[in-house]
């Protein structure tokens, strides 16, 4: 089984203006929000060698228990014969009262046992000496953001509740609740924030450069 990082109190990170380890800590940039925070709770990651071949997209499904998750969570081992990966790359988690499993791999994909919640990708190809597959949980109230910001890979998103909002230099998407939005191009310059007027609650996933800091701090030209 892949390493996961646990579920807990001591992994809630509330972001603040500043960067620490590596992620940012997030604050709202509005005076009429300025308490309000925005939170990310890492639940699951793992650091490969190698992606799996062609085209990738990151399936998300949903399953009775995180026990039924885990037992149908395909592996991913290294082959000598092959020098390379079999199988496909997956983390489970439980969040916001579900269990969750989260698989990358070719579109069309579907795992035994599992509720498909969403396929997002493709995934923006990239080469790295090693990969983190990451999944955080974030959440916050009406106004709560990110500073500005990059990631040496590709964020996507689920959207469980609320309202995501997203600013690059592109313009501004907005996803609602039961909506995925997929990830940019490595080096992205981005901003996150609730644009909606209720709590937001979203899965975030990562596939980035295991050899660079997770999250740079950026400015929009």
């Amino acid at each position: 089984m892949r390493p996961l990082i646990p579920v807990g109190d001591r992994f809630a990170i509330i972001f603040t203006l500043s960067f620490v380890s590596g992620m940012a800590l997030f604050s709202v940039p509005s005076s009429a929000a300025a308490q309000a925070k925005y939170v990310v709770q890492p639940v699951a990651e793992m650091k490969v060698k190698q992606l799996p071949r062609g085209e990738l997209f990151w399936r998300v499904e949903n399953f009775p228990t995180l026990d039924q998750a885990k037992a149908a969570a395909p592996s991913y081992r290294w082959n000598t014969d092959t020098v390379s990966y079999d199988g496909l790359p997956s983390l489970t988690a439980e969040v916001a009262g579900k269990a969750w499993l989260f698989t990358l791999g070719p579109k069309g994909g579907a795992t035994p046992g599992g509720t498909k919640v969403a396929e997002i990708g493709p995934v923006p190809p990239f080469s790295a000496p090693e990969y983190l597959l990451r999944v955080n949980y974030g959440h916050g109230p009406p106004g709560a953001a990110t500073p500005v910001h990059t990631h040496p890979g590709s964020e996507a998103f689920y959207v469980i509740a609320g309202k995501l909002s997203q600013r690059t230099p592109q313009g501004v998407m907005n996803v609602d609740a039961g909506h995925p939005m997929n990830g940019h191009s490595a080096g992205m310059t981005m901003e996150v924030f609730n644009g909606g007027t209720t709590e937001l609650a979203a899965l975030i996933m990562f596939v980035v450069d295991a050899t660079k800091p997770f999250s740079v701090p950026a400015k929009f030209e």
